[in-house]
C-alpha cells in the first residue's frame, strides 16, 4: 500500500506538470514542470522525502531498462543518422 500511495503522489505532481504545460505557452516540457514542482515541494517540506522515497528508488532502479528501446531504435536508423 505504501508504494501505491507514493506512486500516486508522483503521478499527481506529473499531472500538475502536464496541466502547467498546457496552460503556460513556453517551450518547456511538462516533465520539467513536474521536476520543479517536486523540487520545490521537497525543499519547502510540503512533501517529505520518506513520503516518496521507495517509489523514487524503484523508478531509479528501472530507469536503465527504459532507455533500451530508444537505443535499439537508434541502432536501426544508423544509416540515416550517420550522415549528420
Amino acid at each position: 500500500m505504501t508504494y501505491l500511495f507514493q506512486f500516486a503522489i508522483i503521478a499527481l505532481i506529473t499531472f500538475i506538470g502536464e496541466i502547467l504545460n498546457f496552460l503556460i505557452p513556453l517551450p518547456i516540457p511538462a516533465s520539467i514542470y513536474g521536476l520543479i514542482i517536486l523540487f520545490i515541494a521537497l525543499c519547502t517540506k510540503i512533501i517529505r522525502l520518506n513520503q516518496i522515497e521507495k517509489a523514487a528508488d524503484f523508478f531509479l532502479t528501472i530507469m536503465p531498462v527504459l532507455f533500451v528501446p530508444p537505443a535499439v531504435e537508434l541502432m536501426t536508423k544508423w544509416s540515416v543518422l550517420k550522415d549528420n
